[in-house]
């Protein structure tokens, strides 16, 4: 038993080794004016973020806020300076143009495959410590909503772990035991222990692409508002169907409108997969934004039939 859980230790130690120098700290400086003293001064905010390109590194958008220019420390402690090029505040996503090229990428892997239970460590600068620190957790759940106080979606479909995840890990990956980063710490639940969360890698493969393609964040939308369809509600309705998502209202002018998409439509099926939330149908219409357009299957009064819709993008 003993050489085993040395070998395990050894396996471990060296996966953090290959990994953490991808890993860097992110300082935002910012003027305050409201400080008791009447004074402005710097404030400063902390996280962290990692390497996925050549000079290029991904965080968290509410790490880098509205800056243009932040402080980087990198893992060999030696400090530079990089300019935030793209920032996305619905997605949380924000890429950093690094003044380095000798920096070691981190291997984005497939966020799709994730299983729960398996183990992953969070790799960060928590509360601004000096070099990365590493800490160990299993999957808890996937596809975690977070809901604001006014019941609004604030995130969506969140990697939920037991692994730590403090103030200043915020932007740092998520990593799997194959080296690869599968996720970025996003939110810690102040008021509960062993709960963090963090955004699926494919969502930032999706941002990167989209950017560049278009030169900067933008939405893909056919028009619509809609709400998931319940058990409970299919069922009270008398529906055949169980699963979709029912559309709560069409946008005049817009291109679901202007083919014939109803209020009251249920979409069970958007890019030739099925769909029972809203941000499914919205992941199948930014998946389906290189085609310009996407097939839809709708059930509408006891009928179901396809109906191929253009895809609207509009910049932010």
């Amino acid at each position: 038993m003993s050489r085993v859980l040395d070998e395990l230790n050894k396996e471990i130690s060296e996966l953090i080794a290959s990994v953490k120098d991808s890993v860097i700290m992110i300082i935002v400086e910012k003027i305050d004016l409201l400080n008791i003293l009447g004074l402005s001064q710097p404030v400063r905010g902390l996280g962290s973020g990692f390497i996925i390109g050549e000079r290029l590194a991904v965080t968290n958008a509410h790490v880098v806020g509205d800056a243009r220019v932040v402080k980087i420390v990198y893992s060999d402690g030696s400090i530079g300076e990089g300019e935030v090029i793209a920032r996305d505040p619905d997605r949380d996503l924000a890429l950093i143009m690094l003044d380095r090229k000798d920096v070691k990428i981190l291997k984005m892997g497939d966020s799709d495959k994730i299983k729960i239970g398996e183990i992953v460590f969070a790799i960060g600068s928590p509360l601004g410590l000096p070099g990365p620190s590493v800490s160990m957790g299993v999957v808890s759940a996937v596809g975690r909503t977070i809901v604001g106080e006014g019941g609004q979606i604030v995130l969506e479909d969140l990697i939920q772990t037991d692994a730590a995840i403090n103030p200043g890990n915020s932007g740092g990956p998520l990593v799997n035991l194959d080296g690869e980063a599968i996720g970025i710490a996003t939110a810690i639940i102040p008021y509960a222990q062993g709960i963090g969360f963090a955004l699926p890698i494919n969502h930032v493969k999706r941002f990167i692409h989209l950017i560049s393609r278009f030169g900067r964040p933008v939405r893909a939308w056919i028009g619509v508002y809609v709400s998931a369809l319940t058990p409970e509600t299919a069922k009270s309705l008398g529906l055949e169907i169980k699963k979709g998502v029912v559309v709560v209202k069409v946008l005049p002018g817009t291109p679901a409108y202007e083919y014939g998409v109803r209020g009251g439509d249920i979409i069970i099926e958007a890019g030739g997969h099925e769909v029972s939330t809203p941000f499914e149908l919205r992941k199948a219409v930014e998946e389906n934004i290189d085609k310009g357009e996407i097939m839809l299957k709708i059930f509408r009064r006891g009928r179901v039939f396809d109906i191929k819709i253009p895809i609207l993008i509009e910049g932010l």
